[in-house]
């Protein structure tokens, strides 16, 4: 009898040992495939586009950004350009798309000398800032995020900056080592803002800031950080890129990118930044972050020996497509839309287009085409930005429930057999197509010419549940005459400036109420030295007066004294004022 309950014991206790070994392998395993949200967007592109609003209006209305070459680089434009160039020093096109006003940077708002910002790659500067502006998007004061375990991870391609000089300031040259290195692209950013999760700079060329976001995303489901910065920069300091690819005869002489055209002859060399800021989908609600669009699967690989070094593998594509469609648990049918590499070249489009038609191409009976574009048509191939400039195109087509067009694809290339698979080329602006039950879908993919390949799936934010929604919504507020608009800055003019881009804003948007305003520019948003409150007609939602100060140094916040009431404590409420 005692055997017999000893027996049952340990069967009891085994049987919970599973249990709990069974509960803890699920939890292990839905962490690994959990979806991660997009919470942030920033980006720098060419057309001075400066926000993810510019960037739609561009895309949207079919906008291109190509200009010329820049003039404020100490580029020697007139003995650059040659028609007839073979790279000698020179190159046969004088278009691209380049950032306007690539040195102008606020170096005292980041606590720099002046010194060390003109040692430092205009890329590390880009990226502060676009960095500072992805966290006060997503509603988060980046001046609290000293000491949490927040990733960096940043695509780059190659660090020209002062490649050309002959000689070097010398009161910048002990900054040039830091200033100059592609690994401090994402150090100075756990840096300045102090966070203490992974910090990583990652080179495969074009594909830099997709295989950035893989990596943000396996860290994230690993528990290795709790938000990850996600960038990709390109600043071309030198005209080193143009020449080199003027070289092979890889750029159109129109510096346009023709994706998928029977026009294209080259890609556009161009510039620009780009930062996502992701977390996991589960914290995100519970932060009660914006949740912009959802990563469901990403993948990488490698072309290893193709028909060349450089040369795109189609095989390879098709593989990392079938990778990232396998992380996602998705089938080709369950993606509406791939926002591709798409260059312009007359070798890489034709390799991705039949790689894209042997995956998405099949499997879609009963299912619209897959729509296929790029955003190179409108900004060029921005490089190691290239990769996340298709993450925030497809963000905001999710967003506004529209697939913009993909400029020149009025005639699509006659060396792509378009009736191999059920694929569409986005001539024109088009709805989302609407399918119900299914999830809105995008693909974008990025070919790095050191031969790596990334391919990532986006979907639309869900929907919160109905509890959460319950949750969310606001207490009545009273009833004022006058709503504050805080604002603040390093400088007096810089706040300034914001109340005058305020009134600028809210000039083309009446229906906007004045109390949306002040709890958006109250919340997530650093307070800073120097401050300003427009006071706003509740009604009107018109700023009228402005009052401004500065902080009292040593002063961080309102306290409330409440000393009681007796004589039994004299002079108690001034002690706990001047403590």
């Amino acid at each position: 009898m005692a055997n017999e309950e000893k027996l049952r014991d340990y069967l009891k206790w085994a049987t919970a040992e599973l249990h709990q070994a069974r509960r803890q392998l699920e939890e292990v395993e839905a962490a690994g495939s959990e979806p991660i949200a997009i919470v942030g967007l920033a980006c720098r592109y060419p057309g001075g586009i400066s926000t993810p609003e510019d960037f739609w209006r561009l895309v949207s209305s079919g906008g291109d950004a190509i200009g010329g070459l820049p003039e404020d680089r100490g580029w020697d434009i007139e003995r650059l350009y040659d028609p007839e160039s073979h790279g000698e020093g020179t190159t046969y096109v004088r278009e691209g798309g380049f950032l306007e006003n690539v040195a102008d940077f606020d170096a005292g708002f980041f606590g720099i000398s002046p010194r060390e910002a003109t040692a430092m790659d205009p890329q590390q500067r880009l990226l502060l800032e676009t960095s500072w502006e992805a966290f006060e998007r997503a509603g988060i004061d980046p001046a609290s995020l000293a000491g949490r375990q927040i990733g960096s991870f940043v695509g780059t391609n190659a660090v020209d900056y002062g490649a050309e000089l002959s000689q070097v300031p010398e009161d910048s040259f002990g900054h040039l080592m830091t200033g100059t290195s592609g690994a401090v692209l994402s150090g100075r950013l756990s840096y300045h803002l102090g966070l203490q999760g992974p910090a990583v700079s990652v080179d495969t060329a074009c594909s830099s800031s997709l295989v950035a976001l893989h990596l943000a995303v396996q860290a994230l489901r690993q528990d290795e950080c709790s938000m990850a910065l996600v960038a990709g920069v390109t600043v071309l300091s030198s005209p080193l890129q143009l020449i080199g690819f003027a070289a092979q005869h890889g750029l159109a002489r129109d510096g346009r990118s023709k994706a998928f055209s029977a026009a294209a002859d080259g890609m556009a060399l161009a510039e620009g930044a780009g930062v996502l800021l992701v977390e996991r989908l589960s914290e995100a609600r519970k932060n009660g972050h914006p949740v912009l669009a959802v990563i469901s699967g990403s993948a990488i690989n490698q072309d290893g020996a193709s028909n060349g070094l450089s040369a795109p593998n189609g095989q390879s594509q098709q593989r990392v497509i079938r990778q990232a469609l396998a992380n996602a648990g998705l089938s080709t049918a369950d993606v509406d839309a791939v926002e591709a590499h798409g260059t312009g070249t007359a070798l890489g489009d034709p390799i991705e287009a039949h790689a894209l038609l042997a995956t998405y191409g099949q499997g879609r009976e009963g299912a619209p085409p897959l729509r296929l574009g790029s955003v190179k048509t409108n900004i060029g191939h921005t490089g190691a930005a290239a990769g996340v400039a298709g993450v925030i195109k497809m963000v905001l087509a999710l967003r506004h429930s529209t697939l913009p067009k993909s400029l020149y694809a009025e005639e699509p290339s006659p060396h792509i057999d378009w009736t191999a698979g059920a694929v569409s080329l986005l001539a024109d602006e088009t709805a989302w197509p609407e399918r119900e039950g299914f999830v809105r879908r995008a693909g974008i993919s990025s070919f790095g010419i050191s031969g790596t390949n990334a391919h990532v799936i986006i979907e639309q934010a869900p929907r919160p549940d109905a509890e959460t929604e319950a949750s969310a919504e606001p207490a009545a507020a009273p009833t004022v005459e006058v709503t504050p608009w805080p604002l603040s800055g390093k400088h007096p003019d810089a706040v300034r400036e914001q109340v005058e881009s305020l009134r600028e804003f809210l000039a083309g948007r009446p229906g906007v109420g004045a109390g949306v305003v002040g709890g958006a520019l109250l919340s997530g948003r650093a307070a800073l030295e120097h401050r300003s409150v427009v006071l706003a007609d509740a009604g009107s939602g018109v700023g009228s007066g402005v009052v401004s100060g500065v902080v009292v140094e040593g002063v961080r916040r309102p306290v409330f004294v409440f000393p009681g009431q007796g004589s039994q404590w004299v002079g108690m409420g001034l002690e706990l004022a001047g403590a």
